[in-house]
């Protein structure tokens, strides 16, 4: 029983470095772990993108970077203020559903659909989903090309506009529609409303007192 005792003596200062390296390890695994527990008992939930293991919001983040896009779109509806619906959208696309699937569970958002092509989208466009899920997560774990930097910085201040309900304003829906003006630049881009569709309807009715303000709904999770 006292060969245990001497064998530590001979191979901790050999592999003294593996030994330190192993420890790190497993003292940060059982650390995430506690927080995954914590978290699942509904408990200090407000600091959740601190908790997303750094390795697979590094990975969604880098498959984002390729296959994911921040998008600004408009939708004329009568009941709404300003006669316009701005709808931020986050969406990922591809053939097969696991990493979307990733992206759903760790967000804790969206929907996953299949488009008539075959492809597979993850897709958030609840706008509480988007200002407490999708721009946190974002902000930690950030892009690496420039072009997909500039989009989300763009999206985060669309976003800002609508959570200071300033869209329901003609200066705040402007400064929205001129920020959408600049996002996803290039080739490819296909819009049904353009700002002269959003100029006119100002023009030919310029007041609509009659529109109340809609609330931001909480979203139910799809499949």
């Amino acid at each position: 029983m006292r060969e245990h005792p001497v064998r530590a003596k001979v191979l901790v200062p050999k592999y003294k470095g593996a030994v330190k390296s192993f420890c790190i390890i497993l003292k940060d695994s059982l650390r995430y772990g506690a927080i995954r527990r914590k978290d699942s008992k509904g408990m200090d939930k407000s600091n959740w993108v601190n908790k997303v293991n750094p390795a697979k919001g590094y990975y969604l983040a880098g498959f984002a970077d390729g296959e994911g896009s921040f998008n600004i779109s408009l939708r004329k509806r009568a009941d709404h203020t300003m006669g316009w619906q701005v709808v931020l959208t986050f969406n990922v696309s591809q053939k097969e559903t696991y990493v979307l699937s990733q992206f759903k569970r760790i967000l804790g958002c969206g929907r996953i659909q299949r488009r008539q092509d075959g492809l597979c989208m993850y897709v958030v466009s609840n706008p509480n989903s988007i200002f407490e899920r999708v721009i946190p997560f974002f902000r930690r774990f950030n892009f690496l090309s420039q072009y997909k930097k500039n989009n989300f910085s763009l999206f985060v201040r669309a976003a800002k506009i609508m959570k200071e309900k300033r869209h329901l304003t003609r200066e705040g829906l402007n400064e929205i529609v001129a920020i959408r003006e600049k996002i996803n630049m290039g080739r490819g881009r296909k819009r049904k409303y353009e700002k002269s569709h959003v100029d006119q309807s100002f023009s030919e009715n310029p007041q609509r007192l009659y529109a109340k303000p809609r609330a931001f709904r909480d979203e139910e999770c799809a499949g």
